[in-house]
């Protein structure tokens, strides 16, 4: 079933701020279990969270664990979008630094989602 709506999530907090690094996973998960197509954007910051081993490590009071969520939005059919720059400038270039189902992209890739999304949120 194709998705009647879409929301583009741009992570840009990773674990040094864990509430607003688990924020966009959160609302992810509820948008993908209302059958709204949903796009992670990871960008600046944002990039550590998607490094193997890293969400482990988060936990935001009164909130589910992230590594928990993330496995949650991977698992509803989430898509999630890694800066190339970004990754390259924090040395996790290698593919084996990053989860499973992250997919690094250039700016190109981030336009095209957002422009085709009726709404993006920022993290």
């Amino acid at each position: 079933m194709a998705a009647a709506e879409k929301l583009v999530f741009m992570v840009t907090h990773g674990p040094d701020d864990p509430e607003l690094a688990t924020i966009p996973f959160v609302m992810a998960a509820a948008a993908l279990a209302s059958d709204v197509e949903v796009v992670l954007g990871f960008q600046a910051d944002g990039v550590r969270l998607v490094h193997r081993g890293e969400a482990d490590t988060v936990q935001a009071p009164e909130f589910p664990p992230l590594a928990r969520l993330m496995a949650d939005v991977r698992e509803l059919g989430g898509t999630m979008l890694v800066c190339s720059p970004c990754i390259k400038s924090r040395g996790l270039a290698a593919p084996d630094d990053l989860i499973e189902g992250a997919e690094v992209v250039a700016a190109g890739r981030f336009i095209a989602e957002i422009t085709s999304a009726p709404n993006s949120l920022v993290y």
